[in-house]
């Protein structure tokens, strides 16, 4: 049986004794004396090596009876990394609702004139995480739908419901050209299944050796500049590409050398303004689509004149429970920021982090949560601004266990050790083979020097205890064996067992510095 001792085995602790569970109407001795147990466990467990230098918090509690279980460091203020959507995405519920939707619109200018041709077009984002470029193909359509043939002035770009700050304050610039630190904006196409916003898909090719490498920009392709300096390498030789994209610029830089015969490269890489990405994409489907752009495309604000607008398509995006899934599922910092923007938009009328954050606060006051030691200053947790305790975090999961969405909240969490990735999201290759697979649901965070990994463990036959595990100050990977094995041991002490015969499916003590849906490794 692979158990929580079993998976710190590489670290020299004390061994874990596998407890029974408890009976019905345990005797009250014998149920104290578990928790004994379980506690030293605890204490075993944390004691490695593997923080050594780092301040953790961590707390255990059964909801059910409010007990605590076992607690270290509990009100000890530590960064979140992306345990800070757990805030963010129960606000997101309680303001806007789970039902809710975000619109997307195609408008004109409603003075009355020839309807074949109009003057200006505007694309008008609302702040959808999900819009594709597939969705803007099909508002190009139902524009053409409309009998509009010609285009005599500009397709515009409105992204104006958000602020036009596109990134918090003190996000390292050098993350920008990564997936996981796109601008944010009202108006953003978003790229495959995962839905990853203000991106583009960049796909490097060798050719013959000595001769430059093939770049292909993906749907950026006339809308971002290429600064191709790759080369093609002999067959057999190392793989040395570096894909970019300096801060200032809307240019993707490529450069190193790639193997004769090597398979391609494919990343993901920011854009810049990516409401003009969603312009570009708009501008081509009208014109596939039999519409004549005279002009070209700029960024710009529907009228509001005599004459107002009229609205020539629009598109509905899923509603927020759904979009929860690859939001929570893949720890997706751009669906987290939109979201604090909706909220504020909702609450103030003002698409900005200042109101959204303010909002995400006062409703987290509202369903009874304990702020005083949390501060917000994003929502996706990428901020070394903010700061939470393991206290508040149970905070939040018990109070979140009385609310009407909490069955949308808690299908949103990746779960131990499923493999479909719509399932375990960033634990999918976590806790595999033991007692916590399958079970354990909980949000993950990860970032240099910050892991976090907070959640429930239902029982076997109902209840169930809530967790939360901060660690800060580690060096080197994050230190997510020692995670994983606080949760089987909590799944053990609940009486889940692993899977007879079942070895783990990877190594419990290895993490990046990163998610690893970040670096597209989960």
């Amino acid at each position: 049986m692979w158990t929580a001792a079993a998976l710190l085995a590489a670290v020299p602790l004390v061994p874990l004794v596998p407890l029974e569970a408890p009976p019905a109407h345990a005797d009250p001795v014998v149920a104290e004396e578990r928790r004994d147990d379980l506690r030293q466990d605890l204490d075993a467990i944390l004691d490695t090596p593997a923080l050594k230098g780092a301040v953790s918090g961590v707390v255990v509690t059964d909801p059910d009876t409010g007990e605590t279980l076992y607690s270290r460091d509990g009100g000890e203020r530590l960064l979140p990394a992306s345990n800070m959507k757990l805030f963010t995405a129960a606000a997101a519920l309680e303001v806007l609702g789970v039902d809710h939707t975000f619109s997307t619109e195609v408008v004109v200018e409603g003075r009355p004139g020839n309807r074949r041709s109009v003057e200006d077009l505007y694309l008008v984002g609302g702040g959808d995480p999900t819009l594709s470029a597939e969705d803007l193909d099909a508002l190009a359509a139902d524009v053409a739908a409309s009998g509009v043939k010609m285009v005599r002035g500009d397709v515009y770009a409105d992204d104006t419901w958000f602020d036009s700050e596109r990134l918090v304050d003190d996000w390292w610039p050098e993350d920008e050209p990564y997936a996981y630190s796109a601008q944010i904006s009202a108006l953003t196409v978003a790229h495959g299944d995962r839905h990853d916003t203000g991106v583009t898909e960049v796909t490097v090719s060798p050719t013959s050796a000595g001769r430059p490498a093939r770049v292909d920009l993906g749907v950026a392709e006339g809308y971002a500049e290429l600064d191709n300096r790759a080369v093609t390498g002999s067959a057999g030789s190392g793989n040395t590409l570096v894909i970019d994209r300096p801060v200032g610029t809307n240019t993707i830089t490529v450069t190193g050398s790639i193997p004769q015969g090597g398979a391609p490269v494919t990343v993901l890489r920011t854009v810049d303004e990516p409401a003009g990405l969603a312009a570009h994409l708009f501008e081509q489907a009208l014109e596939r689509h039999g519409i004549t752009v005279t002009g070209g495309t700029e960024a710009g604000t529907a009228p509001e004149g005599r004459f107002g607008t009229r609205v020539l398509a629009d598109h509905e995006s899923p509603t927020l429970g759904e979009i929860l899934v690859p939001f929570m599922k893949f720890s997706n910092n751009g669906h987290a920021e939109m979201l604090v923007k909706s909220i504020g938009r909702e609450v103030a009328d003002e698409g900005s982090w200042e109101a959204g954050l303010a909002g995400v606060e006062s409703a987290l006051v509202g369903l009874g949560v304990d702020t005083s030691d949390l501060v917000l200053n994003d929502g996706s947790g990428l901020s070394r601004g903010n700061l939470v305790t393991a206290d508040t975090i149970i905070d939040l999961i018990q109070r979140s266990r009385e609310a009407s969405w909490r069955e949308t909240w808690s299908a949103s969490l990746p779960v131990a050790g499923v493999a479909d990735p719509f399932v375990g999201g960033t634990l999918r290759l976590r806790m595999g083979g033991t007692a916590a697979e399958g079970v354990a649901l909980a949000k993950t965070g990860t970032m240099t020097g910050v892991s976090a990994l907070s959640g429930y463990v239902p029982g076997p036959d109902g209840g169930g205890l809530v967790f939360s595990v901060v660690n800060n100050g580690h060096s080197g990977p994050a230190p997510t064996g020692v995670q994983d094995a606080v949760v089987v041991r909590l799944a053990e002490y609940l009486g889940h067992r692993a899977p007879s015969g079942v070895r783990p499916r990877s190594a419990p003590h290895t993490g990046g510095e990163l998610e690893c849906s970040w670096e597209l490794t989960c």
